[in-house]
C-alpha cells in the first residue's frame, strides 16, 4: 500500500481526521482518537499499526510481516503492526484499518459517537 493510497482510504471512512506526528507518521484518528499511524522509510516496507480485537491479535502476531505494534503493546494494548512482506495484502489492510476505525469508534462515549453521527444504526 502506498502513502497516498493508506491516507485516501483512511481519508474514506467517517469521522476522521489527519495529522502529521511522531517524526513524520501519517496518523489517522476518529473522535481524536487513534486508529492508525503510518511511517514510510525510503526503500522500506511501510510501517503501518492498527487496533484489533483480542482474537485477531493472537492469530496476527505469529504471522511472517506482522508483529505486536512497539510500544502500544508492550503496555497490555492490542495494535499490529505490518512492517514487511508478506504481511498483509492491500485488500486485508483494508479490512484491518476499517476494524480498527469501528473498534475505537465504538470506544467513543455515545454522545460523541451520535454528534459524529457514527454507530447510529
Amino acid at each position: 500500500m502506498t502513502k497516498e493510497d493508506y491516507n485516501a482510504f483512511c481519508a474514506s471512512l467517517p469521522a476522521t481526521s489527519h495529522v502529521v506526528q511522531w517524526g513524520g507518521s501519517d496518523v489517522w484518528k476518529v473522535g481524536g482518537k487513534v486508529f492508525a499511524i503510518a511511517g514510510w522509510d525510503a526503500g522500506s516496507e511501510p510501517r503501518i499499526t492498527f487496533k484489533v480485537s483480542e482474537l485477531a491479535y493472537e492469530i496476527l502476531k505469529e504471522q511472517p510481516g506482522l508483529r505486536p505494534a512497539p510500544y502500544l503493546a508492550s503496555r497490555g494494548m492490542k495494535w499490529i503492526q505490518h512492517y514487511e512482506q508478506p504481511g498483509l495484502d492491500d485488500e486485508a489492510l483494508r479490512d484491518y484499518l476499517r476494524a480498527s476505525h469501528q473498534i475505537v469508534s465504538l470506544g467513543l462515549t455515545k454522545k460523541k459517537q451520535k454528534e459524529l453521527g457514527l454507530n447510529q444504526g
